[in-house]
């Protein structure tokens, strides 16, 4: 057997391996894990170059899958102010007043993290003007489904006057002519973010199109700036591995460029989006995607797709009427025959398909078109998922264990949980259905695969305290209790998001010949409080044999 370039021993090693559940020592030859043993074991593999890291008994595990994120638009919201811990005009006038001052040049002053209730009333451009009139300046909802502009930043981004948008995008307008302020969905408001510069970016969830004309050299250095900043702002959180659940080619040759630059720090996952008013001949551009990008660190694969909203902004599409909105249930943004003709294409390629659905009308049609996938094209190992699930009816819980499909889902979600707040998401919901939002432990039970995520930017990246997140949520009133064990939840985050990406002959897991991707946590996770799990830190990130973050385990 080969010499270690570096081992890890004394730790607490969760392998997520069924077979070798727990050890001692893992030792790393290349970018590849050579062997996973007791110390005695693993100290065999050790020559005079080896380097060693005694761990201290702190927990050891494979690097976290983030599932479900937005590395670009998380690099930018690095740079943009955050309100989310705010309340009330004069607290968000002040902030926004300050950040102005910071930033003079600065095209669009965004902040991020606005809920919903922040100004405890429905928020137009009026408000944000009494704030700041004569800059542009926005909020976006912890969602990143919904935005409310100034006056200055409406004209800035032509939008003042309204524009024509495809369904399930709006600028809200108001009995004026004018618009009131509020953007729903990408479409409405992705000529502000290309306002701030940010654009090529966005596209990928936005228009699922290529930035035309074709991004210069400052431009795309630009736009790898951001995918780093984001990315290592990951890493130091334990994440190896991501899923980037906003996708176009363009996005794909930024990664190649920067692994070709020696400046890719993480794996990662990019899908083409498919948007409501594209043809199935543009899948030729998802399956061109899928074979040219196809290894260990860069892959394509799959198809995202939309089906409706967002609860609280009330576009989520619901089999029963808004308990708050009599009458009004939203729509899916793919009528269910086109979308299952649609689905039975995707797959009959060969390709995954990932759905965002909120509301169990939007959760049902999705199931509907992946069993309709599966009776035309015949079953196969598809792997497909479905994101976020925040309310399901429950004659749909055990069909997703049924039909293979992947629940993707998000701790940090659940109203109370982590930083959304209960209001105004539950009254949307209505207390009778309580029992049916934001399962998890149901859906388990009833044989769906679980996969755990952050959602970054709508929520912390923070994998810490996501898992703190699922282990301590509080059932709502007559609702069931929906955490699963800690064990659980780690491998929800390891070895099931890799697995729902079809990475787990790659990673997720702590065997030999796998990737050397590890995350050193700074303490025992077993034995620590739910509560304080996020207070143990993330000591050591390593991603394909390379270190990418350290507080200083290696001296």
């Amino acid at each position: 057997m080969s010499t270690a370039d570096l081992i890890l021993t004394n730790a607490r090693v969760l392998t997520m391996d069924p077979d070798h559940p727990r050890a001692e020592a893992v030792a790393i030859a290349g970018d590849r894990i050579l062997a996973v043993g007791s110390a005695a074991q693993i100290w065999t593999l050790a020559g005079p170059a080896t380097k060693v890291i005694d761990a201290a008994g702190q927990t050891l595990l494979p690097g976290f899958f983030e599932g479900h994120v937005h590395v670009g638009l998380g690099g930018a919201d690095l740079t943009h102010l955050h309100i989310g811990h705010l309340h009330g005009a004069e607290a968000v006038g002040k902030a926004f007043r300050s950040f102005a001052a910071a930033n003079p040049g600065m095209p669009l002053l965004m902040a991020q993290e606005a809920h919903y209730g922040i100004l405890d009333k429905p928020a137009t451009r009026h408000d944000l003007d009494a704030m700041i009139a004569d800059r542009p300046i926005a909020m976006m909802s912890p969602d990143l489904h919904t935005v409310w502009a100034n006056t200055a930043a409406l004209r800035a981004a032509g939008l003042l006057n309204g524009a024509e948008m495809p369904h399930g995008h709006e600028v809200v307008m108001g009995d004026d002519g004018l618009a009131t302020g509020e953007l729903r969905e990408f479409e409405a408001f992705g000529p502000l973010i290309a306002h701030a510069g940010e654009g090529r970016i966005n596209l990928g969830i936005a228009t699922g199109e290529e930035p035309h004309p074709r991004p210069t050299g400052a431009e795309r250095a630009a736009d790898k700036a951001l995918l780093l900043k984001g990315m290592m702002h990951c890493a130091a959180h334990g994440v190896t591995s991501l899923v980037n659940m906003d996708g176009n080619r363009y996005t794909l040759e930024l990664l190649a460029e920067m692994r070709a630059e020696g400046n890719l720090p993480l794996r990662v996952k990019v899908p083409f989006h498919f948007k409501p008013h594209m043809g199935l001949d543009a899948l030729d551009r998802a399956s061109a995607m899928a074979a040219e990008f196809d290894d260990d660190w860069i892959s394509s694969g799959f198809v995202k797709m939309f089906m409706d909203g967002v609860i609280d902004s009330r576009t989520a599409y619901l089999l029963q009427d808004y308990p708050d909105q009599p009458g009004h249930r939203s729509e899916p943004l793919f009528p269910p025959e086109r979308f299952d003709e649609i689905a039975t294409e995707i797959d009959r390629r060969g390709l995954q398909i990932a759905v965002h659905a909120i509301g169990d009308g939007a959760v049902r049609t999705v199931i509907d078109g992946y069993q309709a996938a599966r009776a035309a094209n015949g079953a196969r190992d598809s792997r497909h998922r479905i994101e976020h699930i925040e309310l399901i009816d429950p004659a749909d819980v055990p069909r997703l264990g049924a039909l293979g499909i992947t629940a993707s889902l998000q701790p940090p979600h659940a109203p109370g949980a982590m930083d959304f707040p209960l209001q105004p998401t539950l009254s949307r919901i209505g207390a009778e259905r309580w029992g049916d939002a934001y399962l998890c432990r149901s859906l388990a039970e009833a044989g769906a695969h679980i996969a755990f995520s952050s959602d970054w930017p709508v929520a912390d990246v923070s994998v810490l305290r996501g898992i703190a997140a699922a282990l301590t949520r509080k059932p709502y009133d007559g609702a069931g209790d929906e955490r699963l064990s800690l064990m659980q939840v780690l491998q929800a985050y390891t070895a099931g998001g890799a697995w729902a990406a079809h990475r787990d002959q790659v990673t997720g897991t702590l065997r030999r010949g796998l990737a050397a991707d590890l995350v050193l946590l700074g303490g025992n996770i077993e034995a620590t409080d739910p509560r304080e799990i996020p207070a143990l830190g993330v000591s050591l990130t390593i991603c394909g044999g390379r270190i990418i973050h350290d507080i200083g385990m290696l001296a």
